[in-house]
């Protein structure tokens, strides 16, 4: 398999201590639509995390994640060369349940933003409340930044993930970048 870069690679970003970004390589991402508990309990069982049950929730165990999307709707997310493994495990788990899981690996790309500006960096185009009482680690959401679609998902007090279509890529660094300028010095 050749190996994927990520747009993110080819972008710049000048220096900023209060907001630094920094591409997360290819991995391994799939949407999973399942509506029944033994389906939920089943593909949790094979990706090796339980599904969170809250809403805007995530788990993380090792580099595997799973972030809620939907009342019926998961982002999971491992290293890329575990992607087919994981397909083959969870649809052998699921025998006849019904469910929908969808390789996106190749679609979507992310940075991660972090630093003390990073949550005022991004609330320059995102008209969520980023603030920490409001969207506390391990946190996630769909949301627009500026004219795209982006998930967002808090890694820590100062830290988040940014992860975006890889056609929309230039686009969302490039807002970020221009949000950022008043932080590099």
């Amino acid at each position: 398999m050749p190996e994927r870069s990520s747009p993110f690679d080819r972008l710049e970003a000048p220096p900023a201590p209060g907001a630094v970004l920094t591409p997360r390589g290819p991995a391994a991402a799939f949407i999973l639509r399942v509506r029944r508990p033994e389906g939920i309990a089943a593909a949790g069982a094979a990706f090796g995390l339980p599904l969170p049950q809250d809403a805007c929730r995530s788990a993380a165990i090792g580099r595997r994640s799973v972030l809620w999307l939907g009342p019926d709707e998961w982002q999971l997310m491992a290293p890329e060369e575990e992607g087919p493994g994981l397909a083959d495990a969870i649809a052998e788990a699921m025998g006849e349940i019904p469910h929908s899981l969808v390789a996106v690996g190749e679609r979507n790309v992310a940075f991660e933003i972090a630093g003390p500006a990073a949550e005022a960096v991004l609330n320059a185009h995102c008209l969520l409340d980023l603030h920490l009482s409001r969207f506390p680690i391990g946190m996630c959401t769909r949301t627009l930044y500026g004219k795209a679609e982006i998930l967002l998902w808090r890694l820590g007090a100062e830290r988040f993930y940014v992860g975006c279509w890889r056609s929309f890529a230039a686009y969302v660094w490039g807002l970020t970048l221009e949000a950022r300028l008043e932080y590099t010095t």
